[in-house]
C-alpha cells in the first residue's frame, strides 16, 4: 500500500511538471508602431515576474518571449502591456492608459511603421 501511495505521487509530481515549464516561448501580438513603442513593451514584459526574454518586432507586432509558467502566465503578460497603453486581442489599453503614450505611438488611429520619422528623446 505504501509503495503504491509513492508510486501515485511520483506520477503526479512529474504530471504536474510536465504542465508547467521552466523556459517555455510564447508569442503573441501587440499593437503598437514605433521604437519608442517597441521600448516600452520589452520593458513593460520583462518586468513581470517569471519573464526572462522579450522582444517585439515593430513590422509584425509580434512579442516574442521566453518564461517560467511557474511564476508567470500570458494574461499577466498581457494585463502589464495595457497598464502600459498597449493593445492584445484578448485584452485592450484603458483610454486613460492608451491617452499616456507619446502621440507619435498613438497607434490606434495610425499603426503604420513611423521609427525613422522621430527621435527617441520624447
Amino acid at each position: 500500500m505504501k509503495t503504491q501511495f509513492l508510486l501515485l505521487l511520483c506520477l503526479m509530481v512529474s504530471i504536474g511538471s510536465i504542465a508547467q515549464e521552466k523556459n517555455k516561448k510564447m508569442t503573441f501580438e501587440v499593437d503598437g508602431k514605433c521604437e519608442m513603442c517597441k521600448m516600452r513593451i520589452e520593458k513593460a514584459a520583462l518586468n513581470v515576474s517569471g519573464v526572462k526574454y522579450a522582444l517585439w518586432d515593430i513590422p509584425t507586432h509580434q512579442l516574442s518571449l521566453v518564461v517560467d509558467e511557474r511564476k508567470t502566465n500570458p494574461m499577466a503578460i498581457k494585463v502589464a502591456l495595457a497598464e502600459v497603453g498597449h493593445d492584445t486581442k484578448e485584452l485592450k489599453a484603458t483610454q486613460e492608459a492608451y491617452d499616456n503614450v507619446h502621440p507619435c505611438c498613438k497607434y490606434r488611429e495610425d499603426d503604420s511603421d513611423d521609427s525613422d520619422n522621430h527621435e527617441m528623446k520624447h
